[in-house]
């Protein structure tokens, strides 16, 4: 298997050699002197005009539908941590180019050089006549949380947040598929999600409107339990008053004992040991999903007796991965013209990814489809037509 380090260094040569992966291209091939005149002067007026006496018209005169702005401050970048918009932008880029492989959508890189949290949201509204939808990503948290609900109230178009919504969807899919696997219900497995950030909230949410009652979520003070004082945002005690309703208290490791479900978005490699996985229930399941590098290598907690492991990781089975996501759902989000996107909304996309497999083709290495499904769209685009915009 090739090492993270050297995919590293093939990396970094592959955007040397293309100086940037993306490129803005036009849907026409080569224009004659009169598609000039259509879109320029002096056609291009009389679409102007259009567009100011009937504004609904601006989504079909124009490409604003199908675009999306992809934000950053580069505060929370991978597993890299701050490391500013300018190392954000390979990120970003990156996205793009699954946005536009994947759903046909053009996806800009917006990278700014501000991380305040009023600036960035002058910023994106003062951008929102141009975009379809905005997708925050990588922002730290929780300030991105606050930047979410505040921009929920001041633009008409959805606030995609990949790093809650998406990885919510992925993991509850997985999840859903592996606990058939494992013959274990959602309703009584206790499930120990690392790491309380945006990742971690949003998963949580969406365990618990899909059912999950025995959820406990750690972080680098230990178990989040009602009344906790040390550490605690109001996202977190939102989480409190959710989850862990026995208050149990302790770290990751003490909590982890007969745990039948370890979701990891901390953050941090290596945060759980051979010895950690092996306090879990029989048949146990581990969610390592950090990257570039997993809470725990696949093959550490097979050894010390995990039934099924997944990683975010494309160096490995079971690719539980925001990529397989976010350019389906954002596709089925601008063509049903939703404007808010809620728990429902990612519970039923949740449902339709995990349905892509077959029940007889579930297995231990296969509980997610792969990023290349051609039912994936189907799935979500059919999931999704309820919430339609009349």
């Amino acid at each position: 298997m090739t090492s993270t380090q050297e995919i590293g260094k093939k990396s970094i040569e592959f955007h040397k050699k293309l100086r940037g992966t993306i490129l803005l291209g036009r849907k026409m091939h080569k224009l004659s002197t009169k598609e000039i005149q259509l879109i320029y002067t002096p056609g291009v007026a009389a679409v102007s005009k259009e567009v100011y006496d009937h504004p609904e018209k601006k989504f079909t005169l124009t490409s604003k539908r199908n675009n999306v702005a992809i934000v950053t401050d580069g505060t929370r970048i991978l597993g890299l941590g701050n490391i500013g918009p300018y190392a954000a932008m390979p990120v970003m880029e990156g996205k793009a180019i699954l946005y536009k492989q994947y759903a046909g959508i053009t996806a800009f890189p917006i990278c700014l050089g501000t991380t305040d949290k009023d600036k960035i949201i002058d910023a994106i509204v003062a951008i929102e006549p141009s975009f379809g939808a905005i997708n925050l990503e990588d922002i730290e948290s929780p300030k991105v949380l606050d930047i979410s609900k505040e921009l929920g109230k001041k633009i008409p178009i959805p606030v995609f947040h990949d790093d809650r919504h998406g990885t919510s969807v992925v993991a509850l899919a997985a999840l859903l598929n592996a606990s058939r696997v494992v013959k274990k219900s959602l309703a009584t497995s206790k499930i120990i999600i690392a790491g309380a950030g945006s990742a971690g909230i949003g998963i949580a949410e969406l365990l618990r409107f899909a059912g999950c009652k025995n959820m406990i979520v750690t972080d680098s003070s230990g178990a989040i339990y009602k009344g906790r004082r040390e550490n605690m945002t109001r996202y977190k005690k939102e989480i409190a008053a959710s989850t862990n309703q026995k208050r149990t208290r302790g770290s990751l490791e003490e909590v982890m004992v007969d745990a039948d479900v370890f979701i990891g978005v901390s953050g941090i490699r290596n945060l759980a040991t051979g010895e950690i996985i092996s306090k879990m229930a029989s048949n146990s399941i581990v969610f390592a999903l950090t990257n570039p590098e997993p809470e725990i290598n696949p093959v550490i907690a097979k050894k010390a007796g995990a039934k099924i492991v997944a990683t975010g990781s494309y160096q490995f089975h079971n690719r539980v991965n925001n990529a397989l996501v976010f350019p389906y759902l954002m596709r089925a989000i601008l063509d049903h013209q939703i404007s808010k996107i809620d728990v429902k909304i990612l519970y039923a996309a949740a449902v339709a990814v995990a349905n892509t497999i077959p029940r007889d083709k579930l297995h231990v290495n296969n509980i997610i489809p792969d990023v290349g499904n051609n039912r994936l769209q189907h799935n979500i685009t059919h999931a999704l037509k309820k919430f339609y915009k009349k």
